[in-house]
């Protein structure tokens, strides 16, 4: 059969001279990316999937000719490596022209506040803003306009109590500890467009009259209740510093806000033998006080039937949400002021709340809030006008076409899929509600949980002080806790990192390079042709890179750091079968064509590692004097984008490998508590 001609299996959509099998392979990876482009809403709901893949690749589109990566279709092999001059040039044309021409998603992406009570362990940075920050970079380089928003969440107790503890007035306290949580979050790469404060101005502001708008709507009732007091701590408590065991599940350290073990919703009066979780003391009495509560449960029927048409959540999401919704009499009205010194005044939009005085919001009422308030923050951090932030959160200004995406940890789902949207909705203003819900499960430690108050794990000062951030971004994301619990072990560290990263990226870019080195010098050789083998791993890589772009867009964080590193083993293993070392006695040519491939494939790498791996990326893309490079929009001339002649470097080594020695020592130092 003709070289480049192809059939569709199945009902043909194609024209009449298509002959070649498409690979099935390729056919599923198209399914993956376009169910992928279903789910942030660029195909319509009624589009019929399969066959529009098979149209894609018939050669009738511009999928099959170019503009993307799809390759063995409708070209020969020379066609598909090329060998023209100017390669690169068409390239950066070509890709310029694609980015203008796609129409471009507008993704708002926020994380979980991170508390600001001290700093956060492993398991909290795995369980919201790394992965948040994974599916941000991904849009950004696929050429969508993103804002990615996070804060720290700084109001309540356990504020106060920390600012006590450390001899700092409050305020001074947050200040501080926000200043740490921010240059910790650059460590690890996070790409927060903005990285706000709870206790903001603006948080204030809207918190007041998002609450103002509520009590015009009839959905906040003035309550007289009575309330836990510690005598020995000479304050009320607030709910999570009641501990006792939770009625429903008999876990023995559940809060008086919510048991951490089952989920359920609790008052603080339902615990089993209560006791201050400040003192230990169980000498508490019930005293009378007066708080304003949110009647959420006169927007059940309208918040069960908005989280029903929400497509795709995960099962996680949604099955959390469900149980709060309908577990025992269903979803309970949510008391939404504290007293407390430290936090948002209670007031009704601009005006004096008559009742109120002394009194503020709730931490879990105002902090939802910063995420709208945080792009407040951004705007006028970059002096832009009111306008700029609005786009993205009104709706009747702009945030309908905005794909809204939040990332959390498990514990926080009941708040974001209930009581935040019924905040939004009961306050009858255009504010935009997310689209998805990404949440986690917990990571755990060598055994036992994280935790930031028993200073149990690794933590995010200490991780940096140990080894760069990409050796730990790259194990948390591979492992990350999606449809159940996973478990860090020093052991599981080590082999990971050494694997993946050492031996196979980090091998594959040493050897390539140096190699081309000693045996070309330091640019890229000339010379050769490409032939079968080279055809087969163009087709290989081109059915995994949209394997792999598919979960990147449909967030399944574990499934795309496992085929990015099957992409990488797909070089290791060419560059073995092909063997350029051996070539060179007999055939030098030949073994500067492999090398010139092999040298593109390390800049590919480079390219769609910089989600997961971005110093590592950056480090090979400086290397190969490429910083620029785009996420590939035609795999083919990506295989090619350095000509012959284009100057490199070797680089350092990009991950050492983790010693046993090492590893032992690590495991005795983190063993027990922080210090």
């Amino acid at each position: 059969m003709e070289d480049g001609a192809m059939f569709v299996r199945g009902n043909s959509v194609g024209p009449a001279f298509i002959k070649t099998p498409i690979p099935a392979a390729l056919e599923n990876g198209m399914l993956g990316a376009i169910a992928g482009m279903h789910s942030l809403g660029r195909i319509g709901a009624g589009t019929q999937v399969a066959p529009l893949v098979r149209f894609l690749l018939s050669g009738q589109s511009s999928f099959a000719t170019g503009s993307c990566h799809l390759v063995g279709v409708g070209c020969t092999a020379r066609e598909r490596l090329g060998s023209g001059p100017s390669r690169r040039a068409r390239l950066d044309r070509r890709a310029a022209l694609q980015r203008r021409a796609r129409a471009m998603a507008r993704v708002l992406i926020t994380s979980a506040l991170p508390y600001i009570n001290g700093i956060k362990h492993l398991g909290n940075l795995v369980g919201s803003q790394l992965p948040a920050d994974l599916y941000a970079r991904f849009m950004r380089q696929r050429g969508h306009e993103v804002l990615f928003l996070c804060a720290t969440d700084e109001h309540g107790t356990p504020a106060e109590l920390a600012a006590a503890k450390a001899g700092q007035d409050v305020a001074e306290y947050c200040a501080a500890m926000h200043a740490v949580q921010a240059e910790l979050a650059r460590g690890f790469g996070l790409s927060f467009d903005h990285f706000g404060r709870s206790s903001s101005p603006q948080n204030h502001r809207l918190t007041q009259h998002l609450a103002g708008r509520l009590a015009e709507n009839g959905y906040i009732e003035e309550v007289s209740e009575r309330q836990v007091y510690s005598r020995a701590d000479g304050r009320f408590l607030p709910d999570r510093y009641i501990e006792g065991t939770c009625p429903n599940c008999g876990y023995e350290r559940a809060r008086g806000d919510q048991c951490e073990n089952c989920t359920k919703q609790l008052e603080p009066t339902d615990l089993i033998e209560p006791r201050s979780a400040i003192s230990g003391s169980t000498d508490l009495e019930v005293r009378e006080t007066k708080h304003l509560y949110l009647r959420q449960s006169r927007l059940r029927g309208e918040l069960e039937a908005w989280i029903d048409s929400r497509e795709g959540w995960p099962v996680l999401t949604t099955s959390i949400a469900k149980k709060w919704l309908t577990d025992g009499e269903g979803l309970q009205d949510r008391g939404i002021t504290r007293d407390l010194d430290w936090g948002i005044p209670v007031r009704r939009g601009t005006e004096p709340w008559p009742g109120m005085e002394g009194k503020v919001f709730y931490v879990w009422f105002d902090a939802p809030i910063e995420y709208i308030a945080c792009a407040a923050e951004w705007a006028e951090a970059n002096g832009l006008s009111d306008e700029a932030w609005e786009r993205w959160w009104r709706t009747d200004k702009g945030a309908d076409d905005v794909h809204y995406v939040q990332f959390m940890g498990k514990d926080n789902v009941p708040f974001h899929t209930l009581s935040f949207p019924a905040t939004l909705i009961g306050s009858g203003e255009p504010w935009k509600r997310v689209d998805y819900i990404k949440s986690f499960n917990y990571l755990n430690y060598d055994g036992g949980q994280f935790s930031t108050s028993q200073g149990r794990g690794v933590f995010m000062d200490q991780a940096l002080e140990i080894l760069p951030s990409d050796y730990w971004r790259w194990w948390l994301l591979s492992h990350a806790p999606e449809s159940s619990d996973s478990e860090f072990t020093w052991e599981n560290f080590q082999a990971s990192v050494n694997k993946d990263l050492a031996d196979v990226l980090g091998n594959f870019v040493s050897r390539v390079t140096k190699f081309c080195r000693s045996k070309f010098g330091e640019a890229v050789p000339e010379g050769g042709g490409f032939g079968p083998s080279e055809a087969a791993l163009a087709e290989a890589l081109g059915a995994r890179l949209a394997t792999y772009e598919a979960h990147m867009e449909a967030m399944e964080v574990r499934k795309a750091a496992a085929e990015l590193r099957a992409i990488w083993v797909t070089g290791n293993e060419y560059l073995q079968s092909a063997a350029p070392w051996a070539e060179f006695k007999e055939d030098p040519a030949r073994a500067a064509a492999i090398i010139r491939l092999a040298l593109n494939l390390a800049r590919l790498y480079a390219v769609i590692s910089r989600p997961f791996i971005p110093d590592a990326s950056a480090a090979m893309l400086s290397a190969l004097r490429d910083s620029e490079a785009a996420w590939p929009e035609s795999l083919p001339e990506a295989l090619e984008a350095l000509g012959p002649g284009h100057a490199f470097e070797v680089p350092e080594v990009l991950f050492a490998k983790i010693t046993d020695e090492a590893r032992e020592g690590w495991e005795a130092r983190f063993s027990g508590r922080r210090g």
